[in-house]
């Protein structure tokens, strides 16, 4: 064979291999949450925040394994925000072999797929599955009910309300402190956290009020921002999400309710326009990142990070950006090829004690519980046009300022976790 022939050959070949690796089978991500009822737009945040974070993964090659580079599919599967719809959902993702299950807007939804996993993969060896948590916060997901399959990367309500209360031990005008929350799992493990945090904090914080409501139910809240107003409250703390919150700091404002507000949720979710002016240096919250966490530094790394978001979802309703979702779909993928590997254990594996860092964050994946440990941000709502802050949320002219910053080490707590691993 000639040069010109064995060039033509060589061609040949790289673009048979091109071809294949072109049509390399994507590995797919089973998305189980809330894309319609009350709570779609929590759902809807979601999916954009994971559709970039696989776009980003997949313009840089997808997924490098020894049969080639695949690419990331994110599938949804709408569970109504329902635990019965959730299992539904999960054996329809399990019947397509979908080797991860993410999923984050109620604890207790976690809880039952956290079951659901555990038996799924005991019954079928070779079709296992791994849950991959963004948000369900309930700290009893990695103590006492904590999973081998399950890995959460949000910092749990403890974690959080830790960070709220650090700054309310600060603020010597904190005297009387209402507690509202949503009814179920997650809204009584907030009050149960702040109670015992604030006594041993600031023994002298009187708890005024400690109230649960029906979750997705209620349209007006003016009678319980009556009666918080009744109560003499300086300070309310709430784990609501979703229209939950939108629609109580909404009545706050309305209501002329001045008080301040410490939130799990407050910087999104049309939060930030609801409550408008009666907001600004009264309404904290807390959360591994946010937009003007640059530190004042123009075009810095955490900048940029917020501007491609913005890029690419132009005109979406809600700009609400979580990092730790992008933060777990890059560490997913760093599992996926230390392990080799798209099973459910040898990414397990590969994903206990991971570590994740970039220019303006760093995490990593406690073995001993699975629990990501990341820092915290407690900021404070300010009016854009004031100046201050760089970025506004939503489009809503009001954005978020750094009150308190925790590094990694700053924020784990001690776990009650005793894992049980699978053999080896």
């Amino acid at each position: 064979m000639n040069i010109s022939g064995k060039k033509i050959v060589a061609l040949a070949l790289l673009l048979c291999a091109s071809v294949i690796a072109g049509a390399a089978e994507p590995i797919k991500i089973g998305m189980i949450d809330g894309m319609s009822g009350p709570f779609a737009n929590a759902g809807e945040a979601v999916a954009r925040n994971l559709q970039l974070a696989i776009e980003t993964v997949n313009a840089r090659g997808g997924v490098k394994l020894p049969d080639g580079r695949h690419p990331l599919a994110l599938e949804i599967f709408d569970n109504k925000l329902g635990v019965e719809e959730s299992l539904i959902e999960f054996k329809r993702l399990t019947d397509k072999h979908i080797p991860f299950v993410v999923q984050g807007n109620s604890s207790a939804v976690a809880a039952a797929l956290i079951d659901a996993v555990a038996k799924h993969n005991q019954r079928v060896p070779d079709n296992r599955v791994l849950f991959l948590n963004y948000s369900a916060v309930d700290p009893a997901l990695t103590n006492e009910k904590c999973s081998y399959w399950h890995f959460r990367f949000d910092a749990n309500a403890d974690m959080r309300m830790n960070a709220l209360t650090e700054v309310i031990k600060g603020d010597a005008r904190a005297k009387r402190v209402y507690l509202i929350g949503q009814d179920y799992s997650f809204g009584r493990l907030v009050a149960q956290a702040a109670r015992s945090q604030l006594a041993a904090k600031r023994p002298d914080i009187v708890i005024v009020g400690d109230e649960l409501h029906p979750i997705g139910k209620i349209k007006d809240f003016a009678p319980y921002i009556a009666k918080i107003k009744a109560s003499g409250a300086d300070a309310v703390i709430t784990g609501n999400w979703g229209n939950d919150l939108t629609l109580l700091v909404k009545a706050a404002k309305e209501f002329g309710l001045n008080t301040k507000f410490y939130t799990f949720y407050g910087n999104g979710l049309g939060a930030p326009a609801a409550i408008g002016d009666a907001g600004v240096d009264r309404v904290r919250a807390v959360a591994e990142w946010h937009p003007n966490a640059g530190d004042g530094v123009v075009n810095s790394a955490s900048d940029r990070f917020y501007s491609a978001f913005r890029q690419r979802y132009p005109q979406a309703k809600d700009d609400y950006v979580f990092l730790r979702m992008h933060v777990m779909i890059e560490m997913l993928v760093a599992a996926m090829e230390k392990a080799k590997s798209t099973e459910a254990n040898a990414v397990a594996k590969a994903l206990e004690g991971g570590h994740y860092q970039n220019a303006f964050h760093d995490a990593t994946m406690r073995a001993a519980d699975h629990q990501l440990i990341q820092p915290l941000y407690v900021s404070v709502m300010r009016k854009k046009s004031n100046g201050g802050i760089r970025f506004d949320n939503e489009g809503s002219g009001y954005g978020f300022k750094t009150e308190l910053y925790l590094p990694a080490a700053s924020t784990a707590l001690s776990t009650s976790c005793k894992m049980q691993r699978p053999p080896r």
